[in-house]
């Protein structure tokens, strides 16, 4: 009894110590100075209106948010079939490949930028938006598959089977049997490969030219030249848009929990 209440306390601390940078941005963003300082002295929504008025940052969510909805599409798509392919198949080397699919894991993201730049900037890639979101893809996609594949695993392939023997064809089956019962996993996938998209920066760094600057490198480029106040409401923007989508995947996963025991 007393051990649990020791690692509770220890666990509560822990959480307080890493959500007070994330408490001081969102203090810091409501300040009414023109320059960055904690606590504020004044609260105002300022900065907030700066970014939203601005239109070079307007122009830098409008990018992430197209690329971000690019990431989520590829890399759902390709990580619904590379799970079922895991999960259901029955081939050689399937470890291995499943291995390799994972390795953006592992493998620092300044070494996959780097690989990424040196593969576009011959082709005269850079600054395009779909191969960001290719780029963005190559680290989302592990995760996608991590989700899908216990989303498969909840799955009974006897209703796969009982629909092949009734006639059913394979895309029929995927349309009518699995894709509905994977769909509350599917969504949980698409939410965190867009957010993993919407927070990266060091592919961007290397990717994006002036016409695609996302919201990340918006924010670099301002901290090298200028610590502006409005990079804390775009901080705190960025924060409050992070909860708020793992806010709808927690209640997704929720709602598959209910589903897979009913």
């Amino acid at each position: 009894m007393r051990c649990n209440l020791s690692l509770r306390i220890i666990t509560s601390v822990l959480c307080l110590v890493l959500m007070l940078p994330i408490l001081v941005v969102l203090t810091a963003s409501v300040n009414d100075q023109s320059y960055l300082s904690f606590p504020p002295e004044s609260v105002s929504l300022r900065w907030f209106n700066s970014f939203f008025g601005d239109l070079r940052w307007r122009n830098a969510l409008y990018t992430s948010l197209i690329i971000g909805f690019l990431t989520c599409l590829i890399s759902t798509t390709i990580g619904f079939l590379g799970a079922y392919s895991f999960v259901r198949g029955r081939y050689r080397g399937k470890k291995l490949l499943l291995s390799i699919v994972l390795m953006p894991l592992i493998v620092p993201h300044i070494i996959t930028a780097i690989a990424l730049y040196f593969l576009s900037a011959p082709l005269g890639l850079i600054g395009s938006k779909l191969w960001i979101s290719i780029g963005h893809s190559v680290i989302a996609l592990p995760i996608v598959v991590l989700i899908l594949i216990s989303a498969l695993q909840n799955v009974d392939e006897n209703l796969e089977l009982a629909a092949f023997g009734m006639g059913a064809s394979r895309a029929m089956t995927f349309r009518s049997i699995v894709i509905p019962l994977m769909l509350p996993g599917v969504v949980s996938a698409a939410l965190f490969s867009f957010l993993t998209s919407f927070d990266e920066l060091i592919i961007g760094l290397f990717l994006s030219g002036v016409l695609s600057e996302t919201l990340q490198v918006r924010i670099w480029n301002s901290l090298l030249m200028e610590a502006e106040p409005v990079i804390a409401a775009v901080s705190a923007f960025l924060i409050l848009s992070t909860v708020a989508i793992l806010g709808v995947e927690s209640l997704v996963r929720h709602n598959r929990k209910k589903l897979t025991s009913s």
